[in-house]
């Protein structure tokens, strides 16, 4: 008996092996035909199948996100919404729970969790937690109806719950699944979904024709997207900026991009101001300096690649994130690159802004501006070195347009979309 072990234990390794090599595709290896009982599951090799590029980098937004009109940029744009227009709505089925009456409900520093299945036990209520243990919270003499005393325990833990009345199940967890609907206004989903992203929010889908974005939320998130709310009524005022990023590889050799040029190029007060970050400069200039001007200049020394073009909108105070490769040509290069600006307007129409230039190694710099209406700023400076570029001259360009967009409420029922 135990040669004949053995002997199968050999025999199932080289079964093993064989199999192995000659079908790694599959996902299942059935020994039944070799009198062997067993089934043995193989893990998935996630390299070997996945979505097609095409198919990943479809996006709704790319069409609005992705164009800017260098000729016809209005410094100031009036939009209007209904103020109805904000509803913030959790998703899912959620039944009434049973009509129960509590009264002296009590418990002292117990996980919410455990204070629940106290609670609903006696009710004939089966729970559970999706995510638990969750915070631990006291009560005293709790009293009313059910639905009330468990809404109370889990707004003081944090933490959403949903009935199931058919099976008598309740369920609760940290996060559920919300859609927020938002006025008929392109620039204002557009502001939100930045705003959700410079909070470090990506998982976001975004229904362009009912204008609602969907996501995972728990209560801290939540809060944030009804402060965000409550923003529009108070500042209504966004930051809109037009971006325009591009390379440059200069055509001799070892030799650098000539920016003290512009000064003898362009009419002396064109360049406002000039600042240095930690790695490159920011230059303040007026409109004289423009996207035309700038290609025209660089185009003497070095060979231009444009990367992407696009535009972000930033709500007023609030941090907003433009992911380069939304809107890039090189997949490559662009998704080592995002930009996060938090701004604001101060009095007379002047933009105080803070920009950031990230990659996927971390924050390469860090730039604050303060600039007048109508007036561009470009980042110089970059090099690509730090995106895995081995050109050592080559460097990175970002030039961007401020504009206001200010929001006005009315309570008139809007048609068109803007």
């Amino acid at each position: 008996m135990q040669i004949l072990y053995k002997f199968c234990s050999c025999f199932l390794l080289f079964l093993l092996c064989a199999c192995h090599n000659q079908a790694p595709q599959e996902d299942i290896i059935d020994f039944k035909k070799s009198g062997i009982e067993a089934k043995i599951y193989l893990p998935r090799n996630p390299n070997v199948i996945q979505t097609p590029k095409g198919a990943q980098s479809f996006d709704l937004e790319t069409p609005l996100r992705c164009s800017v009109n260098w000729q016809t940029q209005q410094m100031i744009t009036t939009i209007p919404y209904n103020v109805k227009a904000f509803n913030l709505v959790q998703n899912g089925s959620n039944d009434p729970l049973p009509r129960f009456e509590v009264t002296g409900f009590s418990f002292e520093t117990m996980p919410a969790e455990k204070a629940l299945l106290k609670l609903t036990k006696e009710a004939g209520i089966k729970l559970i937690a999706k995510d638990a243990p969750y915070a631990s919270i006291s009560a005293e003499n709790l009293r009313g109806e059910l639905s009330d005393v468990i809404k109370m325990i889990c707004d003081a833990a944090e933490i959403y719950y949903s009935y199931d009345a058919h099976n008598k199940i309740l369920r609760i967890s940290r996060k559920v699944n919300f859609s927020l609907y938002v006025p008929k206004s392109r620039p204002i989903l557009l502001a939100l979904l930045d705003v959700l992203r410079g909070s470090g929010i990506t998982n976001i889908t975004s229904d362009w024709d009912d204008y609602s974005v969907s996501f995972d939320a728990d209560f801290e998130l939540k809060n944030k997207i009804l402060t965000l709310i409550g923003y529009f009524e108070e500042n209504p005022s966004l930051i809109a900026f037009d971006v325009f990023v591009l390379k440059v590889h200069p055509f001799t050799k070892n030799k650098d991009i000539q920016w003290q040029s512009l000064l003898s190029v362009f009419d002396y007060g064109t360049i406002k101001s000039a600042k240095s970050g930690v790695i490159g400069r920011v230059l303040t200039a007026s409109n004289d300096l423009n996207i035309a001007a700038l290609n025209a200049f660089l185009s003497m020394q070095a060979k231009v690649e444009p990367v992407a073009q696009g535009k972000f909108i930033v709500p007023n105070l609030w941090y907003a994130r433009f992911d380069v490769g939304k809107c890039g040509t090189n997949v490559d290069f662009d998704q080592k690159l995002s930009i996060l600006a938090k701004a604001s307007i101060e009095q007379n129409n002047k933009i105080f802004s803070n920009i950031t230039i990230d990659s996927t190694n971390g924050e390469v710099t860090q730039f604050s501006i303060r600039s007048q209406l109508g007036e561009n700023f470009l980042i110089i400076g970059i090099p690509n070195e730090l995106f895995g570029n081995k050109d050592k001259n080559s460097q990175t360009i970002v030039f961007m347009v401020p504009r206001i967009i200010r929001t006005m409420k009315t309570s008139q029922h809007l048609q068109n979309k803007i």
